[in-house]
C-alpha cells in the first residue's frame, strides 16, 4: 500500500529545501520500507545541499538513519514488520562476487545514484507525481524505502538515535583506522579533520589500542571533543605547522594519517608526516576534479610508503553495525557523547547551517513517533 509523507525535498543548491506533500511507494520485491526513528546530519549531504557536489534534484537527502521496519516486499526474507534497523547508505546487490566477500562497497552492481536498485524511485510529488530522487537511502524521509540488503537488523535495546550514527560517521571513522589502516596496539596515528566521522577515526584508534593518537584540525572544540574520545595529543591547524608540530610529538613520523576531511593542502600533510612503511587513508572527498601535486619519488617510493582510499570504514556493514553495538553497550565506544544537536524535520536547514559553520560532533534529525 502506498502512503504519503511530508518531507524536505532539495529542489536548488543554496536555497532552503520545501517541505513536500510526498507519495511512497509500497516496497518492490526484496526491498523494506522504514519508519525512520532519526538521521544524521552528514557532511556528504551538506555538499549536495550547498552545490559544492554536483547532485541531480529535485531530492531527499540524508544517508544515515535508524528505525523500524514497516513493511516487507515480496520474497524478502531476513527481516519481518516491527524489526530495528540501521540503515547503510551503501545500496549492493548482495549477490556479487564482491558483496559475497565481505566488500560491499565494491559492488559490481550498486543503486545507481538517485534510484534503487533497479534504477527507479520510490517517491514522486503526491500532487503532480513528478519522480524525487533518493540521496542513497534517503533518511531524511519519516519513511524511506531501501533493498533488504541495506536494512540491518539489531538488537532492540540498543537505543535507536545512538544507532542512527553507526549508518555512516561512526562505521566511516572507525572502520578507516581498524579496517583500512590495520592499526594495532602501539602504533601512532594522526587523524585529520575532527568532524563527525574523524571523531570516529580517534575512537578506533583508542580501541585498536594505538599510541600516540594525535588529532587535527581548526578548532578547538572538536579538539576538546577529541581528547574526551581517545586522541592523546592535539594540534590546532590555524596556529602550528601540522607536519612540525607532528613531527615533535613522533620524530620519526606516523605510522598511520588520515585525511577525514576533503581538503588538498590537509591530504598533502597527511602524506609529508608519515614514517617509513607509513599509511595514509584518504576518508575525505573533495570537490570533484581535484587533484593534488607531490613528488612521488621523496614522498611514496622512497621509505616505502602507500597512499590509500577508504570508503565506508572498508566495512561489511553485516558485520560492523553489530559490532559497533555491543562496543557500545560495553562502554567501549562513545556514541553519546557525540550527539551535540538535534533538530525537528522541519529544521534540517538549521541542522546544515551548524554543521557548513564548523559544529563539531553530530546533530541529529528525530521524526515524530
Amino acid at each position: 500500500m502506498d502512503l504519503t509523507m511530508d518531507a524536505p525535498v532539495l529542489i536548488t543548491a543554496n536555497q532552503k529545501m520545501q517541505m513536500t506533500q510526498v507519495k511512497v511507494d509500497a516496497p518492490h520485491p526484496g526491498e523494506v520500507r522504514v519508519k525512520m526513528f532519526a538521521s544524521g546530519v552528514c557532511h556528504s549531504c551538506l555538499h549536495a545541499y550547498d552545490g559544492s557536489h554536483a547532485t541531480p534534484m529535485p531530492i531527499i537527502l540524508g544517508d544515515e538513519g535508524s528505525g523500524v521496519v514497516e513493511s516487507v516486499g515480496d520474497g524478502v526474507t531476513t527481516l519481518v514488520p516491527g524489526d530495528h534497523v540501521i540503515i547503510s547508505w551503501l545500496m549492493n546487490c548482495g549477490t556479487c562476487q564482491a558483496c559475497r566477500n565481505g566488500k560491499p562497497a565494491h559492488c559490481w552492481a550498486p543503486s545507481p545514484f538517485g534510484a534503487l536498485l533497479d534504477n527507479t524511485q520510490r517517491f514522486h510529488n503526491a500532487k503532480t507525481n513528478e519522480k524525487i530522487l533518493h540521496y542513497g537511502p534517503a533518511t531524511y524521509a519519516p519513511y524511506t524505502v531501501v533493498p533488504e540488503s541495506s536494512a540491518i537488523k539489531i538488537r532492540k535495546d540498543m537505543p535507536l538515535d545512538k544507532a542512527a550514527l553507526i549508518g555512516c560517521s561512526v562505521t566511516t571513522g572507525f572502520g578507516a583506522v581498524t579496517n583500512a589502516a590495520g592499526a594495532r596496539p602501539g602504533e601512532s596515528v594522526a587523524v585529520v579533520g575532527c568532524g563527525g566521522v574523524g571523531l570516529n577515526s580517534i575512537q578506533g584508534a583508542r580501541v585498536s589500542g594505538a599510541f600516540p593518537i594525535i588529532a587535527i584540525d581548526t578548532s578547538d572544540a572538536a579538539l576538546k571533543m577529541a581528547v574526551k574520545l581517545g586522541a592523546t595529543h592535539t594540534i590546532n591547524a590555524a596556529t602550528e605547522d601540522v607536519v612540525a608540530a607532528t613531527l615533535k610529538i613522533c620524530p620519526r613520523g606516523v605510522n598511520y594519517s588520515i585525511a577525514a576531511v576533503g581538503n588538498t593542502k590537509a591530504m598533502i600533510n597527511c602524506l609529508n608526516m608519515l614514517s617509513a612503511g607509513g599509511t595514509m587513508v584518504i576518508l575525505g572527498a573533495p570537490p570533484s576534479g581535484t587533484t593534488i601535486e607531490f613528488d612521488p619519488t621523496a614522498r611514496i617510493l622512497t621509505g616505502e610508503r602507500r597512499m590509500i582510499g577508504s570508503k565506508y570504514g572498508s566495512s561489511n556493514p553485516h558485520v560492523e553495525f553489530p559490532m559497533l553495538i555491543e562496543l557500545y553497550l560495553n562502554g567501549k565506544l562513545d556514541l553519546d557523547s557525540l550527539l551535540t544537536g538535534s533538530y525537528r524535520l522541519d529544521e534540517a536547514d538549521k541542522a546544515f547551517e551548524v554543521l557548513a559553520k564548523g559544529g563539531h560532533g553530530r546533530g541529529l534529525i528525530t521524526f515524530e513517533q
